[in-house]
């Protein structure tokens, strides 16, 4: 295990949050435009605390959420570990991160640094940054990858032992190692 299980999972949900922003070469459609998308990545990454309920609170809570997505991106991409740094300690102090050891709904004890009923945006950009800081820390920042295939531009953790890992999950390693055997076995033939 490279980071905690807690860590694991906010840079996971992090990298997926901003992958549903959809562009990129392949021009995919964004993956976060309704209610019912948000719900369902809220559910999925079991992401806990409370949620607008009426629907103009929830429309915004929406568009926010929306909003950190390129946050996390210029953070995840940088090459300079004072901007990323700068960027995740904006991300804490304006989250008013006051982190703690909890233990809930089968979890055993993990780090949260929000209360439950901060919004929504607040809490997973709040959990994203405490992510950041044990990747900082530990000096493993090459870890956080941009898929390596030609027509994708997803984000991913690279949790391998040997920080070998080149490709999001959305199949682009099996494409590119097919293309590659193809262009192989078209030389040999040519």
């Amino acid at each position: 295990m490279v980071f905690a299980h807690d860590t694991e999972e906010a840079l996971l949900s992090a990298a997926a949050l901003v992958n549903t922003m959809g562009g990129g070469p392949q021009a995919d459609p964004d993956e976060l435009e309704t209610l019912e998308q948000l719900d369902a990545f809220v559910a999925h990454w079991r992401v806990t605390g409370s949620r607008a309920t009426d629907p103009p609170a929830a429309g915004r809570e929406l568009a926010a959420v929306r909003a950190l997505r390129p946050r996390l991106r210029r953070l995840w991409t940088t090459d300079d570990d004072e901007e990323l740094v700068a960027g995740i300690n904006r991300l804490l102090a304006d989250g008013g991160a006051r982190p703690r050891l909890v233990r809930h709904d089968g979890w055993d004890w993990h780090l949260h640094a929000t209360e439950a009923d901060q919004p929504l945006d607040v809490r997973m950009a709040v959990e994203a940054a405490m992510a950041l800081v044990d990747v900082v820390r530990s000096g493993e920042t090459a870890r956080l990858k941009v898929c390596s295939a030609d027509d994708c531009d997803d984000l991913h953790v690279d949790l391998s032992k040997n920080r070998s890992r080149r490709y999001c999950d959305g199949g682009c390693g099996n494409r590119s190692n097919v293309a590659a055997y193809r262009a192989r076995k078209a030389a040999e033939v040519g």
